[in-house]
């Protein structure tokens, strides 16, 4: 039977624990082409020129702007609570980053 158009449906999702917990990352590298938006979740390691590859998500550009819209969403509740997110200075270098097998 089909759907109403506009009726919400209820999602259930399911994760173990591992995910729930999450990773925490402290650089994302975005890559595109005409179809699809590439995210790499790293975690670089302190005093150390290496890093590991966490998690890479991969969606389709219509989801990318919507990722986009959210989070920029979130930040402003973000900083409506708690006040402006400070960000690095920009004297700070970024570093040159590769992927290695």
């Amino acid at each position: 039977m089909a759907q109403p158009v506009g009726e919400q449906v209820q999602v259930q999702i399911k994760a173990d624990e591992k995910e729930l917990v999450g990773q925490f990352c402290n650089l994302v590298m975005f890559h595109h082409n005409a179809e699809e938006f590439t995210l790499h979740f790293i975690y670089v390691f302190p005093n150390v020129p290496q890093g590991k590859l966490a998690s890479s998500v991969i969606v389709a550009p219509a989801h990318a702007k919507r990722i986009l819209r959210a989070l920029g969403e979130n930040i402003s509740r973000y900083e409506a609570q708690f006040g402006p997110i400070r960000e690095v200075s920009e004297a700070t270098p970024v570093p040159n980053v590769g992927f290695v097998q």
